[in-house]
Formats: structure tokens, sequence, C-alpha cells
């Protein structure tokens, strides 16, 4: 039988991690930078859940956990506000064209 311990989740966490840092590294558009930046907190939401539960006298990880998944709902949101004007500026979400704001 499989017992699923705290390296587990570690190696998961920094999979996902990796994988959001990657993703913001790569894309040229405003929509997949936010996807990785989204991927790299829900990364910390499996280590502080994680860490919350195998480790005792740790069991604020849950409630941060929703404090985080909170701020990125609203992370979202103001960045999906903030891409739409600058699409009805440029007609484009690719972020090297963000200089021309400035003109």
């Amino acid at each position: 039988m499989l017992d699923i311990g705290l390296n587990h989740y570690m190696v998961l966490s920094a999979l996902v991690f990796a994988l959001g840092l990657l993703c913001m590294v790569t894309k040229r558009n405003a929509i997949g930078i936010l996807i990785g930046v989204e991927l790299v907190l829900n990364a910390a939401n499996i280590n502080l859940v994680a860490f919350s539960r195998y480790q005792t006298g740790a069991g604020d990880g849950h409630i941060v956990a929703v404090f985080i998944i909170l701020l990125a709902a609203a992370e979202a949101a103001i960045g999906i506000a903030i891409f739409m004007n600058f699409y009805n500026t440029l007609a484009t979400i690719d972020v090297d064209r963000g200089d021309e704001l400035r003109h």
C-alpha cells in the first residue's frame, strides 16, 4: 500500500512551482503570465496545507491558504481588467508592446 507523505506533497509543489515559473518566463501574452502566477500561488497553497497536515502545531496553514485563494481571485480580476484596457488601447495582449502606452 502506498503511503503518501509530506515528501510527496513537496515534490508536487516543486513541480507546480517550476511549471508556473516556466509559464511566466516563456509566455509573451498577458493571460499566459497570469496563469503562471496562479500556478505559483497554488504551489504555495500545497505547501501550506501539507505542512499544516503533517506538522504538529501548524494548524493555521488551511486558513492562510484560503487567504491566498482570495488574494489570487482579486489579483486575477484586477489583472484581467488591466489586460482588457491594454487590449482596447493596443489591440493586443503582447506584454512586449507595453512600452507603447507611454507615448
